[in-house]
């Protein structure tokens, strides 16, 4: 990365804070985005880069094209807020009620505008195609990345990279791992029906909640029993309700809960095995159910050949003490389709410090991070397009 480009990327490091700044006190939702996609549309307009709206949604396009042909690489950034309202009492803190960005992604996309803005100054200069990905909707399924892939946003992509901000990770370390580096993450909902009554008459009745009991038990027995302990996977029940009052036997029960995995043969093996037990339980139990699995996103897998690059660019780019290995997550990611599709790396940036503020986990109310990572996430961006595309002289 040239002299040049860091100076370029060091004058825009306050604007940069600014943008992530009013993109945090205006937060939108998941597919609710429109004010958002617009304000980065204008911004990207600005800088005189070719702009397309409206990407399988809310999403957006830039490109930025050099006068020489080359490769062309794609940098992605999601802009989607969470239900939830925010504690930090901070000057920038959000203005919109139960809904906050709290897990970064409005530091993704003001770093990809910085460095929207540097390359849109050496275009010209450029031995390739630069195509600048802002998603909406990561946070809700279906996700915006399908969408906006279906809609042509990797069409003549030859490679793509994402990066995330991590509270996780302390700040001036770049976290890369080859293969599986988050979990695919799906949902279930199981409604047990059974027959109500008194609390004094058991023996009239189909307990939901006694059969909603042994549901939870025997669901932790599928990771602990029956999944090869070497393959990372996780079943966690989240929500168990059922009953209005403590002398009456409740005529239904729910349970909703989440299932994470790496390996796809595992994925299916363990909903395979969540409804023989729900039904065999049932069954036993003389209770009716309904089950509903609802498949997320896919392991987010990065491709051996380019994370062994990215390691050496921020090793090469940003210090030799800088990369490390992070141990995988068993959070969930939709950048996983943009690496079904073409090869690359999803890697996290840190930005925890010793200040407490910065410590807080991700889709906390206190969440959040300090703003020199914004810049470790430009830097690593110019950085990749320094390598995989170059300039000319």
């Amino acid at each position: 990365m040239s002299i040049e480009l860091i100076e370029k990327l060091k004058a825009e490091k306050q604007q940069v804070i600014d943008w992530r700044r009013y993109l945090h006190q205006y937060p939108e939702l998941s597919f609710q985005e429109s004010k958002t996609s617009a304000y980065i549309a204008e911004t990207l307009k600005g800088f005189g880069l070719e702009v397309k709206t409206n990407v399988g949604g809310n999403g957006l396009l830039a490109y930025v094209r050099g006068d020489q042909d080359g490769p062309t690489i794609a940098l992605r950034a999601d802009f989607d807020a969470l239900p939830i309202n925010e504690l930090n009492d901070v000057p920038y803190k959000s203005t919109v009620e139960n809904v906050m960005h709290a897990c970064g992604h409005d530091g993704h996309t003001a770093a990809l505008l910085g460095v929207a803005k540097v390359l849109s100054t050496v275009q010209d200069q450029l031995k390739g195609t630069v195509v600048l990905i802002f998603q909406h909707a990561e946070e809700l399924l279906p996700g915006g990345a399908k969408s906006m892939i279906e809609a042509g946003a990797l069409d003549g992509v030859d490679k793509v990279f994402g990066a995330h901000v991590s509270s996780d990770i302390p700040l001036g370390k770049v976290a890369i791992r080859e293969g599986a580096i988050m979990a695919a993450a799906d949902s279930f909902s199981i409604r047990i029906q059974g027959k109500g009554g008194h609390g004094a008459k058991p023996h009239t009745t189909v307990d939901s909640v006694t059969v909603g009991s042994q549901l939870v038990t025997h669901l932790q027995q599928i990771v602990s029993r029956r999944v090869n302990p070497i393959d990372p996977a996780v079943v966690t029940v989240g929500v168990f309700q059922a009953g209005t009052a403590f002398n009456v036997i409740a005529d239904s029960a729910e349970i909703k809960g989440t299932v994470r995995t790496y390996n796809p043969d595992t994925r299916t093996f363990i909903e395979e095995e969540m409804n023989h037990i729900v039904s065999g339980v049932c069954q036993a139990s003389h209770a009716d159910y309904t089950i509903d699995y609802q498949k997320g996103y896919p392991a987010v897998v990065n491709h051996a050949d380019e994370t062994a690059m990215v390691r050496s660019i921020a090793s090469t780019h940003l210090g030799e003490n800088v990369p490390v290995v992070v141990a995988p997550s068993l959070g969930g990611e939709d950048f996983a389709y943009y690496l079904e599709q073409k090869p690359g790396v999803f890697f996290h940036v840190g930005g925890r410090t010793d200040d407490v503020s910065t410590q807080f986990p991700h889709h906390h109310p206190r969440f959040d991070f300090d703003e020199e990572s914004l810049h470790m996430i430009g830097k690593m961006f110019l950085a990749i397009v320094t390598e995989y595309i170059g300039f000319a002289e």
